[in-house]
């Protein structure tokens, strides 16, 4: 059995204390909101995402099944209402004129660490949100296969395997942006 260091807040909250919930909250506000600016990348939007994830998950927490960990299922929320918005927002278009450039001379080492996290930007950008989300999750948030299934609703096999095909796909994208230059990334 899972020891889930939340259910004691959970225990409080639906005793009607609701200052535990704000302190759930504080607990997980990070991550939700990581979760969802991964997906949506837009911070506003996030931000919201995030606030409706933590309403959906106080009005239906008396659902939550406690034979799994509460920041898994929150999570869950929070991937699925940001896939909401994104499906709303579909179509964002950013004017050239409110793109900013901004130029700076510092030392190779941090140009050559900006173009690195530039191309693999770019690269990230062009693929599927699946699988954009998958890489996010597993390397940028270190989440482990079993939590992502969770979050995501996929097997953990399947994960697994979107991860290594993800990788695939952003080492062919990093290829085309590069010009066969991503093998000295």
């Amino acid at each position: 059995m899972i020891i889930d260091p939340d259910l004691p807040f959970i225990d409080r909250i639906l005793a009607g204390e609701q200052n535990a919930y704000a302190e759930l909250i504080g607990r997980h506000k990070s991550y939700a909101y990581t979760i969802a600016f991964k997906i949506l990348q837009n911070r506003p939007e996030a931000e919201e995402a995030a606030q409706d994830s933590f309403i959906k998950a106080y009005q239906n927490l008396k659902t939550f099944n406690r034979e799994a960990r509460f920041s898994t299922w929150l999570y869950r929320i929070v991937f699925n209402t940001s896939i909401s918005y994104k499906r709303k927002n579909n179509k964002v278009f950013q004017s050239i004129e409110n793109t900013v450039v901004v130029y700076t001379q510092e030392g190779e080492g941090l140009l050559e660490k900006t173009d690195k996290t530039k191309y693999l930007n770019l690269a990230m950008a062009k693929l599927n949100e699946a699988d954009r989300t998958a890489l996010s999750l597993f390397y940028l948030d270190e989440f482990s296969l079993d939590e992502i299934a969770a979050i995501t609703g996929m097997q953990a096999n399947t994960v697994k395997v979107r991860i290594h095909r993800a990788r695939q796909r952003l080492a062919d994208e990093l290829k085309v942006i590069l010009n066969h230059e991503a093998l000295t990334l």
